[in-house]
């Protein structure tokens, strides 16, 4: 039972900053969209910002499209941390950039987010959660009301998995808040093709094989890939 006390400085966090502006392309010409300003500040300061908080200490980022302005940004802002880089030489789909980053990393888990939205969950306990249920992934998932921009994911009782709904109109639901809690080993000998999405081709493929379990955080959300939330960000993140 000693894993239980898997300590989160332990912990490798891995970003996903390898995506295209597309959708902010009037926001953010030109620059990833983890790069995109928030009050003048790129945004994946504040992921990494809200990571250091929580107590993580080590981080994998998985870069791609014009990896340099990250790598500069990084190391001029976090010198003084732990922070890996690893390249994909092509778009390799949000499952590729991740399975990557794994095989770089050495802590038993990871956690693993996008680049482009946060989600303030308690990292601790979700990885504690993950750990004790002995889950291949641990998705943290979000409660709202009245949505239709996102899917919803279900649940049962032992807060596994049981169907991944479409995006429509919902008056309530859980949606996935894209931060993960997954076991390096047992993603990596999943039989995955080279590029795929870790969402459509990992979870939604595979819950009913694999153990995946849901951790409810009724915390902070948002996603700067949509406008109206770039636009919230600027708002939300003033004080910061």
């Amino acid at each position: 039972m000693a894993q239980l006390h898997h300590h989160i400085s332990e912990t490798q966090v891995i970003i996903l900053a390898g995506g295209l502006g597309t959708r902010l392309r009037s926001a953010v010409p030109d620059l990833p969209k983890c790069m995109a300003p928030v009050n003048g500040k790129p945004f994946i300061a504040y992921i990494i910002d809200n990571f250091l908080q929580k107590g993580i200490q080590q981080f994998i980022l998985s870069l791609g499209y014009k990896h340099e302005s990250i790598t500069d940004f990084i190391q001029q802002a976090y010198p003084q941390i732990n922070i890996q880089f690893v390249i994909e030489k092509e778009p390799l789909g949000t499952g590729g950039a991740i399975r990557l980053a794994c095989e770089a990393a050495t802590s038993k888990q990871v956690i693993a987010t996008n680049g482009d939205t946060m989600f303030k969950v308690n990292v601790n306990a979700l990885l504690q959660q993950h750990i004790s249920e002995n889950a291949d992934c641990s998705l943290s998932l979000k409660p709202l009301k009245n949505f239709n921009r996102f899917g919803v994911v279900e649940l049962d009782n032992e807060h596994r998995i049981t169907s991944f709904k479409e995006k429509q109109q919902y008056a309530e639901g859980l949606i996935n808040g894209g931060v993960y809690a997954i076991d390096v080993q047992s993603f990596l000998q999943t039989q995955l093709p080279e590029k795929f999405s870790f969402e459509k081709d990992y979870l939604e493929a595979f819950y009913s094989a694999k153990k995946m379990i849901g951790f409810i955080d009724d915390a902070y959300f948002i996603d700067i890939g949509i406008p109206e939330d770039f636009q919230q960000a600027q708002i939300d993140f003033a004080s910061n």
